[in-house]
């Protein structure tokens, strides 16, 4: 945990030269430290370097860390697959979802929400991929799904989430990191408010800078933070 404080601001450093580099404000990049399967000292120690949005894959263990953290400031944000059964419990508790694949998962969720007096940001998750062992909304479906956001009483859309297949070469993910821009660049021509997806979330450790220069406004960051994560079997 010593080393977290001086791995947020190297990662700054790169955002800002990645975004200087793509002729961008660096203002314009949020930074989100995945800390799934890091404690909340973890936690503690980002936030105690100006580290506010934290990023986690399942409810459960985010909402032991949420409640461990309570008295600090921050933005928590759900990156991994959300079972509709566990949208009542997610709404209210994430300031984001960054994993909509469904128009009824976005209705399950905007329900929980009103009934909970909460308004997540929702991020539609897209599978460019066609992996299958990734969740998200086919592209020929996000138009529908973005439509049906319009009408949501209490969560709110805000843009749209890309995880793409793993590549040793950043590079290899560009043409991944292009597309989910210029899917982005459709809705709104096709009458999508552009208020809704001015956020594009995409790239992790090893890739925000590439993702960086196709226009990401979020990258999510973990083990260039945190470090290197041990599974216990």
């Amino acid at each position: 945990m010593q080393d977290i404080a001086g791995n947020l601001a190297a990662i700054r450093e790169r955002i800002a030269a990645a975004a200087a580099a793509a002729g961008r404000p660096p203002a314009d990049i949020r930074l989100l430290a995945v800390s799934k399967m890091f404690s909340a000292d973890h936690v503690r120690a980002a936030h105690a370097a100006g580290q506010r949005d934290f990023g986690e894959n399942k409810v459960q263990e985010a909402l032991q860390k949420i409640g461990e953290t309570a008295d600090l400031e921050i933005r928590w944000h759900l990156i991994g697959h959300l079972q509709s059964n566990k949208a009542k419990k997610a709404s209210p508790a994430f300031a984001a979802i960054h994993s909509i694949d469904s128009v009824d998962l976005l209705r399950r969720v905007d329900a929980a929400a009103a009934d909970a007096g909460a308004a997540p940001d929702l991020f539609i998750q897209v599978d460019l991929a066609g992996e299958t062992t990734k969740f998200g909304a086919p592209e020929a479906d996000v138009p529908g799904i973005a439509r049906a956001a319009m009408d949501c009483r209490a969560a709110r859309l805000r843009g749209l989430m890309l995880l793409p297949p793993w590549f040793d070469d950043p590079e290899q993910a560009r043409p991944y990191f292009r597309r989910l821009r210029e899917l982005r660049q459709r809705l709104v021509e096709d009458g999508i408010d552009g208020s809704k997806l001015r956020e594009l979330s995409m790239g992790m450790s090893h890739d925000f800078e590439v993702a960086i220069q196709e226009g990401a406004t979020l990258v999510r960051v973990g083990t260039a933070i945190f470090g290197k994560r041990i599974v216990r079997t």
